[in-house]
């Protein structure tokens, strides 16, 4: 996809909506390994769970702050999200290794946005792209939360959040950002350090933690705007 399909988002409607509250449903993954530290930049891999390329390995640089979302936090949001994500349209805010993103291509999204600000990961993201013959995706090499600042409302069915880890500050920020970018119906899937709790969380109001888990130090929770559920 060209540059161009950026620059006609570039019109923000600060709409929300603001609704009830549904109960939330609690989930623990099993035990999972932590993404290996950065050693020099070697590269290690992650593999495509589902989708057009399941099982496809690809190549991700052991960067500082790169923590690829383990294989079974993503088969279990996937599951939440229902497998299939034909015509959806993805937002990767922070893509990191891509693991997000390129799991949702496969699965039938229409265009996943991946936003990633280190030249090296975003290098490695194309490359990635290339090997799968991707035209369903879009990598651009920016600042999250600017890019983020930038689009137009209700532009995307479904937006992952995984900022860097332990940044407390930035998930805020990310997902006040957020939140207005996902359609009526849509999905916000937030990956932290810590709990995100909608009641004392502004941004949230009117949203609700629909699925949530667990895995080692990684908490992750899927949300949806309460009178959509």
């Amino acid at each position: 996809m060209s540059r161009s399909s950026i620059t006609r988002t570039l019109e923000r409607n600060p709409e929300r909506n603001r609704e009830r509250s549904p109960e939330r449903t609690a989930e623990r993954a099993p035990k999972v390994r932590e993404a290996a530290p950065s050693r020099g930049g070697k590269a290690h891999s992650i593999r495509i769970i589902g989708g057009e390329w399941k099982r496809t390995p690809l190549p991700v640089l052991s960067l500082d702050g790169l923590r690829p979302t383990p294989d079974r936090v993503r088969e279990t949001l996937f599951n939440w999200l229902g497998q299939s994500l034909d015509g959806k349209r993805c937002l990767d805010l922070f893509a990191g290794s891509g693991a997000l993103g390129f799991e949702a291509a496969s699965r039938g999204a229409l265009r996943v946005l991946m936003v990633e600000r280190s030249g090296r990961a975003v290098a490695q993201l194309k490359a990635n792209q290339t090997r799968l013959a991707a035209k369903n995706i879009e990598i651009v090499e920016a600042d999250a939360l600017r890019l983020a600042a930038g689009l137009a409302s209700n532009s995307f069915d479904v937006v992952f959040l995984d900022p860097p880890f332990g940044d407390t500050a930035m998930l805020q920020r990310a997902i006040e950002l957020a939140v207005p970018l996902v359609s009526p119906g849509g999905a916000l899937y937030i990956e932290s350090g810590e709990s995100v709790d909608p009641a004392q969380t502004p941004a949230l109001s009117g949203w609700a933690i629909t699925r949530e888990g667990k895995a080692g130090a990684v908490r992750y929770h899927l949300l949806r705007r309460e009178n959509e559920e």
